[in-house]
This record gives C-alpha cells, sequence and structure tokens, in this order.
C-alpha cells in the first residue's frame, strides 16, 4: 500500500462513526460458537422486547453500544432503503443540484410494476428528483439519478461499491438505485452503519425528517409526504428517516432519532405490516424513554 492510500485509509477510520465499530462487533458476536462465551456478552443485557421485525438492531450511535439485536447479520433484502446510498453516492458527485433532469422510459419500473406519481416525459431538477426520491421514494426519481450519474447507472453502481468499501462494509450489495431488486441486500448491523453514515449529510438530514415538503416538478409545486408516519408525530424527534417495501424484503425502517439528546439508530427489516413496523418502533422509542428516565 502506497503512504498516500495508508494515509487515506487513516483518514477514514478517523472519520467513522462509533456505529459502525458497533456493527463490527456485533457481527463478530453473532458469529460466536462458544455458547458460555456468548452469556458473558453484553448481548445478554441488550433489550428484549416482542418486536414483529425478523431482523433488528438499536444502537447508540454516541458510544457504538449495541441496545438491541435480533439476527442482526443476516443477508436480506433491503429494498428502498438502498435510496439512503443512492442519496448519498449523488451528493458525493457534488452534481449540480439545479441541472434538469426528463424522466424516460428507461425509468419506468419493469420488474414490480410499481405505481408512480411522475409520468414520463416530466421534467424536474436533481434536487427535486432527490427530495422525491428520500421523502416520497419515488423510484422513477431514484432511477433519473443514477441514469444521469457521470458514466451512467454502471459507473453509478461502481460509485456506490466505492462508498461501501469506503465504510468498511462487505456483506452490502447494491445493483441498481431504488431498491426494487431483491439483490439489493444488506444486514440489520450495516444498515445501522449506512444509516449513521447518512445522518453526516445535512441535505439527507434535513430532506428525510421533514414531515412534508413543497418542490417544483414540471414548473409547479408538487407537495410530498414523508412515507414514514412517525416524522413530525408527538414524542417523535427523528432524524434521519427511510422506509421501504418490496415482497421479498417485507416491510423495512431505518432511522436515526434523539432520545433526550443521545443519538439512537434503528433499524427494522422484514416486518409483517406497516402497523406492526410502527408498532416496534414505539416499542423501542418507549424502552428508551424509560431507560433515559
Amino acid at each position: 500500500m502506497s503512504l498516500r492510500s495508508a494515509n487515506k485509509t487513516a483518514r477514514w477510520r478517523l472519520l467513522l462513526p462509533a456505529v459502525l465499530l458497533a456493527a463490527a462487533s456485533l457481527s463478530a458476536h453473532a458469529r460466536r460458537s462458544d455458547p458460555a462465551e456468548a452469556a458473558d456478552a453484553p448481548a445478554a443485557e441488550q433489550l428484549k422486547l416482542p418486536v414483529n421485525a425478523k431482523h433488528v438492531v438499536v444502537v447508540d450511535d454516541a458510544t457504538g453500544r449495541v441496545l438491541m439485536s435480533r439476527d442482526a447479520d443476516a443477508v436480506v433484502p433491503i429494498a428502498s432503503l438502498t435510496k439512503l446510498l443512492t442519496a448519498m453516492v449523488v451528493l458525493d458527485a457534488k452534481l449540480d443540484p439545479t441541472e434538469k433532469l426528463r424522466i424516460t422510459d428507461d425509468d419506468v419500473d419493469t420488474l414490480k410494476h410499481s405505481k408512480s406519481r411522475v409520468r414520463v416525459g416530466t421534467q424536474m431538477s436533481r434536487q427535486s428528483a432527490l427530495e422525491m426520491a428520500l421523502m416520497e421514494s419515488e423510484n422513477r426519481a431514484a432511477s433519473a439519478l443514477a441514469r444521469t450519474f457521470p458514466g451512467g447507472e454502471s459507473a453509478f453502481v461502481k460509485a456506490v461499491k466505492a462508498k461501501l468499501k469506503a465504510l468498511g462494509l462487505s456483506r452490502t450489495s447494491i445493483s441498481e438505485p431504488t431498491g426494487l431488486s431483491p439483490a439489493n441486500t444488506s444486514t440489520a448491523s450495516e444498515m445501522a452503519a449506512i444509516t449513521a453514515a447518512a445522518a453526516r449529510y445535512p441535505e439527507i438530514e434535513r430532506i428525510t425528517s421533514s414531515k412534508k415538503a413543497k418542490v417544483p416538478v414540471d414548473g409547479r409545486p408538487r407537495e410530498l409526504h414523508n412515507t414514514n408516519r412517525l416524522v413530525g408525530a408527538k414524542g417523535w424527534n427523528i432524524r434521519v428517516s427511510k422506509t421501504g417495501y418490496t415482497e421479498e424484503a417485507g416491510r423495512c425502517l431505518a432511522m436515526r432519532i434523539l432520545n433526550g439528546k443521545r443519538p439512537i439508530t434503528v433499524v427494522l427489516l422484514d416486518a409483517d405490516g406497516s402497523a406492526q413496523r410502527l408498532r416496534d418502533a414505539a416499542l423501542i422509542r418507549k424502552s428508551l424513554a424509560r431507560q433515559a428516565s
């Protein structure tokens, strides 16, 4: 390794948030085979809550401590949680946010045939597309962001792989920008690291923590509504949020919340329905609030 590469690697290690270390620790714990060792591990002190989601992790971002985990290292589809990575890679490229993008036939979902509020021929700025992709999980907007990435979608996918490598994540695989493909997979522990990384982007935090917004589409304002009904709800202080759903992934949620003044990352993968996903999140928040009081 060259001195320049070594210095670059060292800088990344210094910048990574504590939750990345927690993800690695959680992975190591999940791979332990000695029952006695597992009994002495911090997992024995974690929250035990009757959540519905099959894969769960809750991390105190300030300390990196894993507060709750359930099958957090299983590699599973992540649906539209993918769009957090899409947004980070687009923002990293520092592209002109005012550049006009046009939705084309290439942006139409031919895999799941999902519905869209954006018809072919619609024009919007890259900024509007970013907000639609993150807040309303608009697949055509996310597709347009990748299609217009310098070098096209293949270059976009390469940039995502480079981002994952820089974050030290080896169990996440992304093949397209929307999350419609079941080939987009990760683990709950690595999604916690991705969510924590996304929280370092003020634009992602601003967009995903807003209950609603207006953006210009085809020259006219269009109102957007956050797909996470908890954003803006009483008792919640959500700083980063992304929901996801496909038949393969189930109902998914990744978010950073404030428990008092402490940032907490919550990841729920493969819940049976929206109501169960909301109930899981509420159980976790109430338990954390009791601990803090």
